[in-house]
């Protein structure tokens, strides 16, 4: 059994203090509970929880998981992903809802690759470009799963590096987060 846990590396205290108290998840990570013990209710229930709101758990139909169509994650941005072709490749727009960028926040262009597992839940990344109206670059990775009524969830990672001036502002030109996204359409 496991419990979700969440951690930070490399950043100053500081920074990791206030996303935290800001409620921002800034690495998610499962962990095995030391001496084999089991989680409890309270922690599992716990577990499934961010901003407020309870998380979909899918347990798994069989039934493959397809990327295609529209996604929105919990913080409201919206996705939408074109075909996948038959060797996993696939492109589409992101719609971010946040942006510390002075320009107006406009829909940028994502490539990315997803594994076909004979599971039909599928670990996937793609990059999302945001120089219509920013000078930085995001990379997802997640994994798609397909619960017992036909719902989907991604559940991804991130990484965003933010253009600074110079090297020794390096320190905060990367950011990190998780976000679950659910199909809308």
């Amino acid at each position: 059994m496991s419990r979700r846990f969440f951690s930070v590396l490399a950043l100053p205290a500081g920074v990791a203090a206030a996303a935290a108290a800001a409620g921002c998840q800034l690495l998610c990570q499962e962990a095995e509970i030391p001496r084999g013990k089991k989680a409890s209710e309270k922690e599992v229930t716990n577990s499934k929880r961010w901003l407020g709101r309870q998380q979909k758990s899918p347990t798994g139909s069989g039934k493959p998981c397809d990327l295609t169509g529209w996604w929105e994650n919990d913080l409201g941005s919206r996705m939408h992903v074109l075909e996948v072709d038959s060797e996993g490749n696939f492109s589409g727009e992101y719609h971010t809802a946040v942006s510390s960028a002075d320009k107006p926040i406009q829909p940028s262009p994502f490539v990315g690759s997803q594994h076909l597992g004979e599971d039909g839940q599928c670990t996937f990344g793609f990059t999302v470009n945001w120089k219509k109206f920013s000078d930085s670059t995001a990379v997802f990775v997640g994994q798609c799963f397909a619960g017992d009524k036909g719902d989907e969830v991604l559940q991804t990672s991130w990484l965003l590096r933010e253009k600074v001036d110079s090297l020794r502002s390096d320190w905060k030109a990367t950011r990190t987060g998780c976000n679950t996204f659910i199909r809308v359409g």
